[in-house]
């Protein structure tokens, strides 16, 4: 796809469109930077090495609650203030952990614990549940608790098939992973730390294509390859998904071809309602700040192809 396409055009226009994203104006009420509360270093609105709003933004920017635990290994040489992954720690407490390799926790090996890496062994966010990589698959675990005589057919269609309205999916408030493991680095320095056996042996799971709207360019990436932040998003977004649907009063381009849920139910049985869009808030205000500076298509990060 050519960046000037009038497909890429129109993602491009606006970007955070139908995405439930706090209002920011309280950023722009700091004008100076502050010490940050921990180490009390200047920062502007966050402290990229604590994870902890300025002092000025305690209680005032939004928090949000995951349904799983994230991991992300930042290479040493990704310089923290230009990383979207700082983002996720501060936005999402107690819920993401950063490390600069080498230092990589101790996974088991249950298949509860994903590695986000693209590869043809990678499976994708849907398999997780149809359990086409996994013999023991979860969707297996969820059928087995269905009463006697249901027709799974008409269940498996319903799930995957975005032309039907689906009204009966899992019941249920269990994910297949609870873990994801990110790498935070240039595509080149990720191979190093993928190689890394303590890495290389989790299973590893790919996303469905989104156009980047990082400004920041790398050498050589096509427009697919996201910034940190971005993948979080989309991963979360495409496992509540397929796990119970989206809101029908819930739709974007990054949505719209998703089946509707209607059902309500627990916490995070909830139809996907915009529940992790507010791990974009800084990205998107950055993101707004710096086109009011530069326009969209002199930024050479725009400039990449959709291919490679």
């Amino acid at each position: 796809m050519n960046p000037k396409s009038p497909e890429a055009r129109s993602r491009d226009d606006k970007p955070f469109e139908g995405l439930k994203i706090s209002n920011s104006d309280v950023l722009d009420s700091l004008s100076t930077r502050s010490p940050c509360p921990r180490c009390g270093k200047s920062r502007m609105y966050f402290c990229y090495t604590c994870y902890v709003p300025v002092s000025d933004l305690e209680g005032r920017i939004p928090i949000c609650t995951l349904p799983i635990k994230v991991d992300i290994i930042k290479h040493k040489r990704e310089i923290d203030g230009k990383s979207t992954a700082a983002h996720a720690a501060v936005l999402a407490p107690g819920y993401v952990n950063i490390y600069t390799y080498p230092e990589i926790p101790e996974y088991i090996l249950n298949e509860k614990t994903v590695l986000l890496y693209p590869g043809t062994e990678a499976c994708s966010v849907k398999e997780l549940f149809t359990g086409k990589n996994n013999s023991n698959s979860y969707t297996e675990h969820v059928l087995a608790q269905l009463p006697s005589g249901y027709n799974v057919g008409t269940l498996m269609t319903k799930v995957f098939n975005s032309d039907v309205e689906v009204n009966e999916i899992y019941h249920t408030d269990k994910l297949p992973i609870d873990r994801l493991v990110l790498i935070d680095s240039t595509w080149n320095q990720s191979r190093g730390i993928f190689a890394d056996e303590r890495l290389h042996k989790i299973p590893k799971i790919v996303l469905q294509n989104r156009i980047s709207q990082f400004w920041r360019h790398q050498k050589g990436s096509p427009r697919w390859y996201l910034s940190t932040i971005e993948a979080l998003h989309q991963l979360l977004l495409e496992l509540h998904i397929c796990a119970w649907g989206r809101s029908k009063h819930y739709e974007n381009e990054l949505t719209k071809y998703y089946p509707i849920h209607r059902q309500e139910g627990h916490t995070f049985c909830k139809p996907y309602d915009g529940q992790y869009d507010n791990l974009l808030y800084f990205f998107k205000y950055m993101y707004e700040k710096l086109h009011t500076l530069y326009k969209h298509d002199d930024l050479l990060a725009y400039k990449r192809p959709m291919e490679i």
